[in-house]
């Protein structure tokens, strides 16, 4: 099959020889991603199949028709669409009796794991979940969220993480967009969710049904609630459910919001095949071998995880599952379990650098933590690594089910001073090798920048990683393929071997008197201050310059220090210009998901005008 463009019916067509079926990816109001047959000559799907190959594909350019040798066939035998469900049954069989998750007093192995997975999916389907249905978690990293990363898609559904972080209005906005039919909620989150479905009956939108996922210890039977308790479900299943698996591997696995600050949200479609390939490049860049033990300290509403909530099942590892992200329970569980593995955003890094002494344990072994979002400044990295952790940096999206690409280190860095290789280390790197392509390239004329480490371009994705479209935003998903490649949004250049390193966000590049001021550089000098444990800079108005770099500064606890000092401190260690002219000493605003709000930053820089 080849794709070709978007039509104004939001279709995505493909050529292929064999079959024809029509149905919708990205859908209208009161619509599912479901498909309407499940006959073999009309295979629902959520494509169109054309059996024509006289057009192009639009999206990349090129035209594509390819004839079937004689005596090729694809059947049963040699065809299976790409889905991360067959990851927890050769885990099953081959890990059987290995432990799959450890939960405080709690554990099951990879057998166990199956079977609770197979009867929860029967009891989706005794639920009324169809195939093409959206079920709807709001839970931390329990065992609950990875067995319904499998067990929602063997019911044929499409798993919706909700941001635990969100308050009842987003949560309601999303359940109502998405078009929820189940909703399994943490016990601890119930109270926000009941509010959230309170709010959703306001819009005579139908509620969805509400299952409580209880803590081991304080099951409940919530009789006469009108809820259903996990636990309860789980035993009520049965192993002889037969699974229901995608007809085509392009069919939706998961909807992924990517912002809960507005009204109007985005939500992400990934595909069975798209979730397959980023589970196995997931383990292949955290260079894991068989049977890792990995610490669930990546919020499994961020991307599934990285696409990792399946992917641990690959190479038979344990999940520890752990209800919040405090250094003082990572510290324990790192040498309680021996883990090998985990992952974090550099605010995580951060945290585990500044936590008190007495938090901290010696470490068994060099733990290796996969990090991504906003480029860690060296100086994190170098704390994190004396800690005895080993920092990989990875780069990606939401629309790119989490890394897109990664900082490979080479054996030759290792002859370089620390201070280049914390550099080094910072960068974002290469394509995964499940991604087709990654350039840096101009946003206009579609041309690829030099590779010199300076001229500045637009980071470009294309490949099977790549979303699926934006969930009812036929528009939004047209103007981010715009050209045949998904366009991020972060600006970057390329260096001499390929490497790439983000430099900003379109949106937050500061133009001082004709200069282009990156502001992840000048953070980085700011976050080298000892006494600094966070900031943020973005533009502010200028009479003269037109904009000039305001830092947003939070100072560690029991220090003492003026913005004089900070600007100083800058101009001693890059190019006056791009150094602070004001500084502002106060809590970093955060959205839902940790990410600091620069929005919010560059109104409180607008309004207080220009220096002079």
């Amino acid at each position: 099959m080849n794709l070709r463009a978007l039509d104004d019916k939001g279709f995505f067509s493909y050529q292929n020889k064999y079959s024809f079926c029509t149905s919708t990816i990205v859908k209208k109001s009161n619509t599912r991603l479901r498909p309407v047959s499940t006959t073999t000559a009309n295979r629902s799907c959520k494509v169109r199949c054309e059996s024509s190959s006289e057009s192009g594909d639009e999206l990349h350019g090129k035209s594509y028709s390819w004839r079937s040798p004689e005596g090729v066939v694809r059947c049963s035998a040699n065809y299976v669409p790409l889905s991360p469900i067959s990851f927890l049954e050769r885990a099953a069989d081959v890990y059987r009796d290995r432990t799959s998750i450890v939960y405080g007093c709690i554990s099951y192995t990879w057998k166990e794991t199956h079977h609770r997975c197979v009867k929860l999916a029967s009891v989706l389907k005794h639920l009324g979940v169809s195939r093409g249905d959206v079920v709807a978690t709001l839970a931390p990293n329990v065992p609950a969220m990875i067995e319904l990363h499998f067990a929602v898609p063997m019911a044929g559904a499409i798993i919706c993480n909700l941001n635990t972080r969100q308050d009842p209005n987003m949560i309601s906005t999303l359940l109502q967009h998405s078009e929820a039919k189940i909703l399994f909620v943490d016990t601890q989150l119930l109270d926000i969710a009941e509010e959230a479905v309170n709010l959703l009956k306001n819009t005579h939108s139908k509620p969805p049904l509400v299952v409580v996922i209880s803590e081991p210890d304080s099951r409940s039977p919530l009789t006469n609630t009108g809820k259903y308790e996990y636990e309860s479900l789980v035993e009520s299943g049965v192993t002889e459910f037969s699974i229901i698996r995608p007809n085509d591997e392009f069919d939706p696995i998961s909807l992924n919001y990517t912002s809960g600050t507005t009204s109007q949200p985005k939500g992400v479609v990934f595909s069975h095949r798209g979730a397959y390939l980023g589970s196995l490049a997931s383990v292949f860049l955290r260079d894991m071998q068989e049977r890792p033990v990995y610490l669930w300290t990546l919020p499994m509403f961020h991307c599934n995880g990285w696409c990792f909530s399946w992917g641990v099942a690959v190479v038979g590892g344990t999940n520890i599952c752990l209800r919040r992200c405090d250094p003082k329970d990572i510290f324990n569980n790192i040498v309680l379990h021996n883990v090998t593995h985990m992952d974090g955003a550099p605010t995580v890094l951060n945290m585990l650098v500044n936590s008190p002494a007495t938090d901290r344990k010696p470490l068994p072994h060099k733990v290796k933590i996969l990090t991504g979002g906003a480029s860690p400044p060296p100086t994190i990295i170098s704390k994190i690594e004396g800690l005895g952790f080993r920092v990989s940096h990875i780069y990606g999206l939401t629309e790119t089910y989490g890394p897109g690409t990664s900082c490979l280190w080479k054996p030759e860095w290792e002859k370089l001073n620390l201070e280049e290789q914390l550099k080094l280390k910072a960068r974002q790197g290469v394509k995964a090798f499940v991604m087709e392509e990654v350039d840096v390239k101009d946003p206009v004329t579609m041309e690829s920048v030099k590779c010199d480490g300076k001229s500045l371009g637009e980071v470009m994705f294309r490949g099977n990683i790549v979303m699926s479209g934006y969930f009812k935003d036929l528009k939004a998903t047209k103007e981010a393929f715009k050209g045949g490649w998904f366009r991020s949004g972060d600006l970057a250049v390329k260096h001499s071997d390929g490497y790439i390193e983000v430099k900003d966000r379109s949106k937050d590049v500061i133009i001082s008197g004709g200069e282009n001021i990156c502001t992840i550089e000048v953070e980085t000098v700011i976050y080298s201050h000892p006494g600094v444990l966070e900031v943020a800079v973005v533009a502010r108005p200028d009479d003269h310059w037109g904009e000039t770099p305001c830092a947003f500064v939070k100072l560690k606890e029991g220090v003492d220090v003026d913005g004089d000092e900070i600007i100083e401190y800058c101009r001693d260690r890059m190019p006056h210009y791009m150094a602070p002219r004001s500084v502002v000493f106060d809590d970093l605003p955060r959205n839902s998901t940790g990410k600091v709000q620069k929005f919010v930053l560059r109104e409180k820089a607008k309004r207080l005008g220009s220096l002079f």
